[in-house]
């Protein structure tokens, strides 16, 4: 009798010794698990980003990443624009991290990248503000465009020969304007400048000039941004569907991003970013769209 109580004494200690390792065991682990996660968390982000493409996008591009370097000073952000073919093109080369276009890849024919969608932009016709214009017909601005129409005064404006201000080819906002605007019509020879700020300076400077720019470079007087068939160039009627000239702005990788092309593309799509700057600086965020589009040009409401 005295030998089965010492046995169960001994498994009764035996047993509570198992327990307090597990439970010691366990706390280790909580611990050592908790604290790789601080420090993951805690990581201080370095290495470097060169972005190119759309100069229409590369203006909150350049803003948010000022922002972001200055909350991670081992970070450099270089931003250049070139247009939406170029990003494209030197995203997909591995020339670039990030490629910023106004249109779809497929549109380029170009595969194996990652679309980030972290914008919308609308974008309309622009004149000099002598012109005497603020409104024009979709088919009018059609015939502005192919030359068919070759003065203002043709069309109630001030007696001045129209001067036509194109993007190249390898402008996403030449694309969407051309396809949105113009019906897919081809413009008539005219001057072409790679870069939507030369673009608005020569409007500005010429007289008679018209071209197209997205609305985030139509924030002052010094050009005139043409309402269509009536209805005005704003957030709010792009937002409904009612505007039909914009464009989603794409960030592309070439396959998954990295932590540090994550951690931006992620910083862009913030509350911070997409309340405040996208909006300040004459964008739409994606979450406000009513309508959305896909690769063919099909609108459908959300």
């Amino acid at each position: 009798m005295k030998s089965l109580k010492k046995i169960s004494l001994l498994l009764i200690v035996a047993a509570l010794m198992v327990f307090a390792a597990a439970c010691g065991g366990g706390a280790s682990k909580d611990k050592t698990e908790g604290t790789a996660t601080k420090e993951n968390a805690n990581k201080e982000l370095s290495g470097s980003l060169v972005i190119s493409g759309s100069t229409a996008l590369q203006p909150l591009v350049a803003a948010a990443a000022e922002e972001f370097m200055n909350k991670n000073p081992k970070v450099s952000i270089q931003v250049n624009g070139g247009g939406s073919g170029t990003g494209l093109s030197q995203v997909s080369q591995g020339a670039v991290q990030i490629g910023n276009s106004d249109v779809f890849a497929e549109e380029k024919t170009i595969s194996g990248l990652n679309d980030n969608k972290v914008a919308v932009v609308g974008m309309t016709a622009a004149i000099n503000p002598k012109v005497g214009l603020k409104d024009i017909k979709k088919a009018d601005l059609i015939k502005v465009f192919t030359g068919q129409i070759k003065n203002w005064k043709e069309l109630g404006g001030s007696d001045q020969k129209i001067t036509l201000v194109n993007r190249p080819d390898s402008s996403g906002t030449r694309a969407v304007f051309n396809k949105l605007a113009l019906d897919g019509a081809t413009p008539a020879e005219g001057i072409t400048e790679d870069a939507s700020n030369t673009v608005k300076k020569i409007i500005n400077e010429t007289p008679g000039a018209i071209g197209y720019l997205a609305f985030s470079y139509l924030t002052d007087s010094t050009v005139t941004a043409l309402s269509i068939d009536g209805v005005e160039p704003t957030a709010e009627n792009v937002q409904s569907g009612k505007f039909p000239v914009w464009a989603y702005e794409h960030m592309y990788t070439k396959g998954n991003a990295t932590d540090l092309e994550k951690s931006f593309l992620d910083y862009l799509m913030s509350d911070e970013i997409q309340t405040n700057m996208v909006t300040k600086q004459g964008y739409i965020p994606v979450t406000t769209m009513k309508v959305e589009r896909d690769v063919k040009g099909n609108v459908t409401n959300k």
